[in-house]
């Protein structure tokens, strides 16, 4: 497995211009509370039965369980700063729903608006996403957007 800074690394190569990186400090947060939007969705009988009879205990809180896991292989304190992102995209989750607004509807328009936008950037940028070569790209990109974050503040990842 790759270390943290080479992964870092080989996805900032298709993230160099400076509209693109702007997209993405938008979209990529975006698209990934979508999804969690779209898995906390899914109806989670089993998960509430496990958990418990919580608005946390769904299929995104597991999903997230499983990615934090990723990123603790990868590097403990970019994990901790995930975890932070991903409690805080439940949360939102709560948000919506409060709001009464239906959260699939809302998390796929999110979710098709900022893959939009992301595929605009890497058009602008002329190199195509780091996805369409290794799928956990997927999961680096926003760890990419932590690391500037970390950085940023003086904490080391």
């Amino acid at each position: 497995m790759r270390n943290i800074e080479q992964l870092l690394a080989e996805y900032g190569e298709s993230h160099q211009n400076p509209t693109n990186k702007a997209i993405h400090w938008i979209c990529v947060p975006l698209i990934f509370f979508s999804v969690v939007g779209l898995i906390a969705s899914i109806p989670s009988g089993l998960v509430q039965a496990v958990l418990g009879d919580s608005p946390y205990a769904n299929w995104a809180t597991v999903a997230l369980i499983v990615a934090l896991a990723y990123y603790v292989t990868l590097s403990i304190p970019l994990a901790v700063g995930m975890m932070l992102f991903g409690a805080f995209c439940l949360y939102m989750t709560q948000v919506v729903i409060a709001q009464g607004w239906t959260l699939w509807v809302v998390s796929l328009a999110i979710f098709v608006l900022a893959w939009i936008g992301q595929f605009y950037g890497h058009k602008v940028e002329g190199k195509k996403p780091s996805f369409f070569k290794d799928l956990q790209f997927l999961l680096i990109g926003p760890a990419w957007l932590m690391h500037f974050i970390f950085k940023r503040i003086g904490l080391p990842y």
